[in-house]
């Protein structure tokens, strides 16, 4: 029975490693369920049934990098490269904004393209069309005075994956032009200029072990960002993981809810992936204490060349036009989708 540990990571927030790794490896079905129960009990704390709604927007899959893992890496000559211009992209704002949201993800690959100047525009058009939004990026690795020119544009959170804290396991998973101790300055950076900063991992990816998962909430407690992201690794065709297994439901799942547990406040999303691998797969995240969907606003026209992964989501449940089925569907968790910006609980505007 793990249920002294569960209550001990919910009463200190924090393990040691090995007690993680028990955790990862020996919960059973009556382990999760109270597991799960007490990351409810603690979002709720937080949050209360509160679910809020991002809208995102893939603007970019250009992108310099050849991480071994995504479907728009450089390598990938079977993606079709697209780019939105601004005005597209405020399109998308538009479109967004009348069906409730009030907070705008921008997410793309690392394309240099999209230079800072270029970035610091699309930033000040739509905080002059909807300055009671939030406007979250998530374009990469950048320096430190990149993303200071983002956030005085008044960009208010950066999304930026550590991917695994884990150093070894990290340049497994990458080419050797990266590296995993810019990626953590990056997101020490992104906490310094104060953005809402969020971090995150794949569950299940190549090469991940208990040991590492354990050595990610480590990290994550130790750089308490705002947001984590979480989500299954899916394989993606033509890269040199695409025969590899993915993630699981149920691991998924699991670090959801400890990432909870260890980081109470947290803004944690049921993600795209999640749903992706199971068509109950967000709203068990919402069950296991995520608090955050992200329904896609980028152009119809687009969104199935944005693959990070094979068979991801792109119509349907998770798209912006569907907003009211998916309002439905998450109800029947017990939760409500709200219109809020949804920011952190220590940064509430």
């Amino acid at each position: 029975m793990m249920k002294p540990l569960i209550d001990k990571l919910r009463r200190d927030t924090v393990l040691t490693k090995e007690e993680y790794m028990l955790l990862i490896n020996y919960c059973d079905e009556e382990d999760l369920k109270y597991l799960f129960k007490t990351a409810r009990e603690v979002r709720e704390k937080y949050y209360g049934h509160d679910i809020y709604i991002r809208g995102l927007i893939e603007f970019t899959n250009y992108c310099k990098n050849d991480c071994l893992y995504c479907g728009i890496r450089r390598s990938c000559k079977s993606a079709q490269r697209y780019r939105l211009t601004k005005d597209e992209i405020l399109s998308c704002c538009k479109e967004g904004y009348a069906l409730g949201f009030r907070t705008f993800v921008l997410q793309g690959g690392e394309d240099p393209y999209f230079t800072q100047d270029r970035i610091v525009d699309i930033i000040d058009g739509i905080k002059s069309l909807y300055p009671d939004c939030a406007v979250t990026l998530s374009v990469g690795e950048k320096s430190y005075d990149e993303y200071k020119a983002y956030f005085d544009a008044g960009a208010d959170r950066y999304l930026l994956r550590h991917e695994t804290a884990n150093n070894e396991h990290y340049r497994r998973l990458h080419p050797s032009d990266m590296s995993p101790e810019n990626r953590k300055r990056c997101l020490y950076d992104l906490k310094k200029i104060g953005f809402q900063t969020g971090c995150g991992i794949m569950t299940g990816s190549p090469y991940q072990t208990s040991e590492t998962l354990a050595e990610d909430l480590l990290f994550m407690k130790e750089l308490a960002p705002q947001m984590v992201g979480i989500g299954p690794f899916v394989p993606a065709k033509d890269t040199p993981f695409a025969d590899r297994k993915g993630g699981t439901l149920s691991l998924t799942l699991l670090m959801l809810a400890l990432t909870r547990l260890t980081l109470p406040d947290v803004l944690l999303p049921a993600t795209t992936a999640l749903g992706t691998i199971h068509k109950m797969g967000r709203e068990l995240g919402i069950l296991a204490g995520a608090n955050v969907v992200m329904p896609n606003l980028s152009p119809v026209s687009v969104r199935e060349k944005y693959r990070l992964y094979d068979n991801k989501l792109c119509t349907g449940d998770e798209a912006a036009e569907s907003l009211a089925k998916l309002k439905n569907k998450l109800l029947l968790t017990g939760y409500e989708v709200v219109t809020s910006r949804g920011d952190h609980i220590a940064h509430k505007k």
